[in-house]
């Protein structure tokens, strides 16, 4: 890879007027509900239904937990961008040239192991044909990849195409959710649940400190995957964002996200004013979509798991999860049911692929073109295009060698990865939203002291998780 002559970050911000709220709330959503269609995949159906399925519900606190405090970074992350229409990518490389490199390693290293799509995959086989029926999962797995490339190149406008997409499937998993637990679960099932949530600090003895801290971090979307979030504002346009194009399909569009810094509010009353409408906007955006929509979400899986597979003492493995729950649900509620569990898997786990696709390259296309003249020379929407496409073909490639790829790949995955990412990445952007975020606009007190506390958990636990790493290798 070429060595940088200058990059975007050396530049000055550029002061500007932040332009106003265009329109109501219901008008303006998107963003979150995108970042909710991320979080509903892998973390939720399969990682802590099966964490329930094997301990019970005594740690769902962790869940609670690690969508709480993932809603509160949401906010910090998505403040620098409404501040100045940068990814916040782009504020970590104005503290150092090096974070370039740091979080192009942590997005290809976190998501390339394509376990969520084989996942998808086998979930799309068993609803269409079931598990004996025709296919290997390596056919099954292109099918959900194909998917993919459509929603991303088909349509004009990539994001518009995410957005719509993803809202579809998140009413999908939450209808079915509700209707599943409506008809297994009893007031005993929710008690508790109930007594779980409030265990706190408590951890079984037979779940290791690095396992949970893994499912601590997916909950909710976890790892690199926030930080996706910052590029839902550009595209739809909030606060600074709309003065940035957003990124088109190549093949049908050629506007350009232009790489040349960002923005820095001008303090005046009309901006003060704008100001607090945008951060209520964002407030509530993340409170609606992510918390509690979240949190009711991944309530529901883990209610499912405690009446359906706890009692029966079957815990599966994660690509048969769908099905081994599906097949309970269908005996105690008939095929209707166990056809609605197949399909909120499918919708689940194929809202994550797409996401998790489109997220990484836009991270990549958005790291590169901020550290590298070739890469702005490129062009954004073909750079995206480019990565995403890469990113398609290895992971079927990864899909069809699954079973020779050691494990301790796996291991270093997204869940350790991923909140190895959390504890770099949560002071960064503190930092960033204090030094490149006018005065004005910057967090508070309490903002400032609940990003330290999260700090200084993530950071606790990447310690105790890479020391848990080592001495079990």
């Amino acid at each position: 890879m070429n060595q940088p002559t200058h990059t975007t970050t050396d530049q000055p911000q550029r002061e500007g007027d932040l332009p106003p709220l265009p329109g109501r709330f219901w008008e303006l959503v998107g963003p979150g509900a995108v970042l909710v269609g991320l979080s509903i995949g892998a973390g939720e159906l399969i990682v802590w239904p099966r964490v329930t399925a094997q301990y019970g519900a005594t740690m769902t606190w962790a869940a609670l937990l690690g969508v709480f405090v993932q809603f509160w970074l949401n906010l910090e992350i998505g403040r620098y961008t409404l501040a100045t229409g940068e990814s916040v990518y782009q504020g970590y490389q104005r503290v150092s040239r090096g974070f370039a490199g740091v979080f192009l390693v942590l997005n290809i290293a976190g998501w390339i192991v394509p376990g969520w799509a084989r996942a998808c995959g086998g979930a799309l086989k068993v609803l269409i044909v079931g598990p004996t029926g025709p296919g290997s999962p390596t056919f099954w797995t292109i099918i959900t990849f194909a998917a993919v490339a459509f929603v991303l190149f088909g349509p004009k406008a990539v994001y518009r195409s995410v957005e719509r997409t993803v809202q579809v499937l998140v009413v999908i998993v939450t209808l079915g959710l509700i209707a599943i637990a409506l008809s297994v679960t009893t007031a005993d099932t929710w008690a508790t649940l109930a007594r779980g949530a409030i265990n706190v600090p408590f951890r079984d003895p037979a779940m290791s400190r690095s396992e949970l801290f893994s499912a601590l971090v997916f909950a909710g979307a976890g790892g690199t995957a926030n930080l996706f979030f910052c590029f839902y504002i550009l595209d739809k346009g909030w606060g600074m964002g709309a003065l940035i194009p957003p990124v088109v399909n190549p093949l049908r569009g050629k506007a350009e996200r232009p790489i040349t810094g960002g923005f820095r509010i001008r303090d005046s009353a009309e901006n003060r004013r704008r100001w607090k409408d945008w951060i209520r906007h964002l407030t509530l955006d993340q409170a609606i979509f992510f918390w509690l929509l979240n949190t009711f979400t991944i309530v529901l899986f883990i209610v499912g798991a405690l009446a359906v597979l706890h009692p029966r003492g079957i815990v599966p493995g994660s690509e048969l999860l769908v099905w081994e729950e599906a097949s309970i649900l269908g005996s105690v509620w008939g095929n209707t049911g166990k056809t609605i569990f197949l399909l909120v898997g499918v919708a689940c786990l194929f809202s994550t692929q797409l996401t998790l696709i489109d997220g990484v390259a836009r991270s990549c296309t958005d790291i590169m073109q901020g550290a590298f003249e070739w890469a702005r020379e490129t062009g954004t929407s073909q750079l995206y295009a480019g990565v995403a496409a890469v990113w398609i073909v290895v992971g079927i490639l990864l899909t069809w060698a699954y079973e020779a790829i050691p494990p301790i790949f796996f291991l270093l995955s997204a869940g350790f990865l991923g909140g190895i990412a959390m504890a770099i990445y949560t002071p960064l952007t503190l930092w960033i939203n204090l030094r490149y975020v006018a005065e004005p606009f910057r967090p508070g007190r309490l903002r400032i002291a609940t990003m330290v506390a999260i700090s200084i958990l993530y950071g606790a636990f990447a310690i105790v998780a890479t020391v848990n790493l080592l001495t079990n290798l």
